[in-house]
């Protein structure tokens, strides 16, 4: 085993994880400031280690770390890509399976000075390939955005009509025809009401409705076409 460990020397392998959550109408993603070398004191995404005694598989590597650095677990998540090479990282060749996750806010933990939430465009220097990773999480938010209910899976479980446009608004970065969005709305039936629920607006105004996905958000063949 060893003369085998030698000659065929083992990658690191860790996972990472870019979590992606609406603040205060931005578009944000948890950062952790590394405690140590290598980036000592650098902002960085949470991940960690694969653990070969621990994780049956990758899925399970970062359902580990998310719960142990982001506290929370049971929000939407899918692999997003693998990023390798002998360069990404000063101890070696390394290779990252990253995952995208989309979560409320609520479920997040508050700012402290090692854990924060950086708009995801005005990103600090971020350690190793980091910033490649988040690029290419926005990407696949962005690109799905504009079929599927994805966006929704950033304010939790109900949310008024405004909630959810402002979600799609924030994540395609442009603004849309309120009429057209609720009447694709309405044709998809992608959403619908909590009865005895209500949300009021801040100010004066009517109570809003609040709503619900209709189906299971994982399923990405429910889409908003045009309207988007």
């Amino acid at each position: 085993m060893q003369e085998f460990q030698d000659r065929y020397p083992r990658p690191i392998a860790t996972v990472d994880a870019v979590i992606l959550t609406l603040s205060d109408g931005r578009l944000q993603v948890l950062l952790h400031r590394r405690p140590e070398a290598p980036f000592s004191g650098a902002w960085g995404l949470p991940g960690g280690f694969i653990r070969q005694d621990e994780d049956h598989d990758t899925e399970g590597a970062i359902g580990r770390v998310l719960r142990e650095k982001a506290g929370t677990s049971g929000f939407w998540v899918e692999q997003l890509a693998t990023f390798s090479g002998p360069v990404r990282d000063p101890r070696g060749w390394s290779i990252s399976v990253a995952y995208m996750a989309l979560v409320p806010r609520d479920r997040l933990p508050v700012d402290t000075d090692t854990v924060r939430l950086f708009d995801v465009d005005a990103l600090p220097p971020l350690a190793f390939d980091h910033a490649a990773i988040v690029a290419a999480g926005l990407e696949r938010l962005r690109g799905k955005g504009a079929y599927s209910t994805l966006p929704a899976t950033l304010l939790g479980e109900v949310f008024t009509l405004k909630d959810l446009q402002n979600a799609y608004e924030v994540v395609l970065g442009r603004t849309l025809d309120t009429s057209s969005f609720r009447r694709r709305l309405n044709e998809m039936r992608l959403v619908e009401e909590v009865p005895g629920a209500e949300r009021r607006q801040t100010g004066s105004g009517r109570p809003s409705k609040v709503f619900r996905l209709a189906r299971d958000p994982h399923t990405f063949d429910r889409t908003l076409g045009g309207a988007v």
